[in-house]
């Protein structure tokens, strides 16, 4: 049975995104071995760095997005300012027309930002995953977590695990604290076997420390030689820099040297984020909803780091550092080239490549905005008939009024006794007629 298949959380496989990631990382891991250098924190870091490499023509893409939205911002702001506090359906209908006018003017589309995002975030989940439950997804790591599965239980074939094998290691790690919160979901473990009871027996090994791994030979003495060898191994892969990768930075008040991960996320997250809105929209209006909360995310979402990287095993905080530093460099080399790049240019290529579409499709190259100015026009025509329409029953409702106080009031004094007398004569005389 696929070790992957069976490392889930809530209940929705990995899916394959995590697969060839962990791919990679086994390579890599395989690739530093061939040094004699067994060390997880280094293979997150060279993970890490490919990871961006592979996604960076996504980033120049969504960053053009940004660029070229802050070009039309000025332009969308305008027509939100224009239909300011107005509801009705006509014009909410004419600032659509409007909007959609202005990305087509730009040869780009509402939603064309938004593609590159869609596209990354099942990538930025499954490197979650692999980073969060590495033996799941690196053969080459895995192995050596393998050996102590097989010492404590008596086995050498995972497929030959009998059910109830994991349930002293279990206690173990109840009584020892061991959290196993949040790693993937244990579940119930009674009748499980086999190869599926082997994989949740490392999910639980992985969680360990040093003085668990210890502590661990002193319960299962048969096999604590080979407890020994191989957490030799595994505490030498999960250590970086004097820091234990499985460990959580918090470990109560007193600061350690763990700490050192929580607070380079943060600010080097924060220092990525001010580089990035540097090409990106800004609201003109510094005190608007958008402006106000934009600058709460940029101070809210490296406090979040800050927070998840306390909380969660050192090597996520690794890679958290690792992917905000690359970011800055990446930022840089992207700020340098959308900085030399022509936005008419850019817009004469977003154009063509439309144009592009709509030959594929049969149809003439052709600028879309003329369609959206035509459909604009159409609105615009349409609530002028209707407009015109009003005010034709309210002239002809004047006139009418109008020719019945001058016949009532012939040949005498508006408002004299002698008109009103007028009037209730004309009145018996013009009903009389009919």
């Amino acid at each position: 049975m696929d070790y992957l298949v069976l490392t889930k959380s809530g209940g929705m496989i990995l899916g394959p995104v995590s697969t060839i990631l962990g791919w990679i990382m086994d390579a890599l891991f395989r690739f530093t071995s061939t040094f004699g250098v067994l060390n997880i924190g280094l293979c997150i870091i060279l993970f890490t760095l490919v990871v961006k490499l592979l996604m960076f023509p996504l980033t120049i893409k969504q960053q053009k997005s940004s660029k070229l939205m802050a070009v039309m911002q000025p332009e969308l702001q305008a027509i939100q300012a224009k239909y300011k506090g107005k509801s009705d359906q006509d014009s909410m209908m004419r600032m659509n027309v409007e909007t959609k006018a202005v990305y087509e003017k730009y040869g780009t589309s509402m939603t064309g930002g938004c593609l590159q995002l869609v596209i990354q975030m099942p990538i930025l989940f499954a490197l979650y995953r692999v980073i969060y439950n590495i033996p799941a997804y690196v053969g080459s790591v895995k192995e050596y977590f393998m050996q102590v599965v097989y010492a404590i239980s008596g086995v050498t074939d995972a497929a030959a695990m009998p059910a109830g094998a994991a349930d002293s290691l279990m206690q173990f790690a109840t009584d020892h604290g061991v959290s196993l919160t949040t790693m993937p979901v244990l579940g119930d473990l009674t009748g499980l076997s086999g190869e599926a009871l082997a994989n949740k027996m490392v999910d639980i090994l992985y969680k360990f420390n040093p003085a668990h791994w210890t502590e661990l030979g002193n319960a299962f003495p048969g096999a604590a030689s080979a407890i020994a060898e191989n957490s030799a191994v595994i505490e030498g892969m999960n250590s970086f820099m004097g820091m234990n990768l499985a460990t959580n930075p918090w470990q109560g008040f007193t600061p350690n040297l763990l700490w050192i991960i929580p607070i380079l996320a943060g600010v080097t997250q924060w220092y990525s984020a001010q580089l990035m809105m540097a090409n990106q929209s800004q609201p003109q209006d510094e005190n608007s909803t958008s402006a106000q909360m934009m600058k709460q995310m940029n101070v809210m979402m490296p406090l979040m780091s800050v927070f998840f990287c306390f909380t969660f095993p050192a090597a996520i905080g690794i890679y958290w550092v690792a992917s905000s530093v690359f970011q800055i460099i990446q930022q840089w080399i992207v700020n340098a080239y959308l900085n030399r790049v022509d936005i008419d240019d850019m817009i004469r290529k977003n154009m063509e490549k439309a144009n592009a579409k709509r030959a594929k499709k049969g149809l003439p190259p052709q600028k879309i905005t003329e369609n959206a100015t035509a459909n604009l026009k159409n609105i615009q025509a349409a609530q002028d008939r209707e407009a015109a329409k009003r005010a034709e029953k309210v002239e002809k409702s004047k006139e009418q009024m109008k020719e019945s106080s001058a016949y009532y009031n012939a040949d005498a004094k508006p408002g004299s006794l002698a008109s009103k007398a007028g009037m209730v004569a004309k009145y018996n005389e013009k009903h009389d007629k009919k």
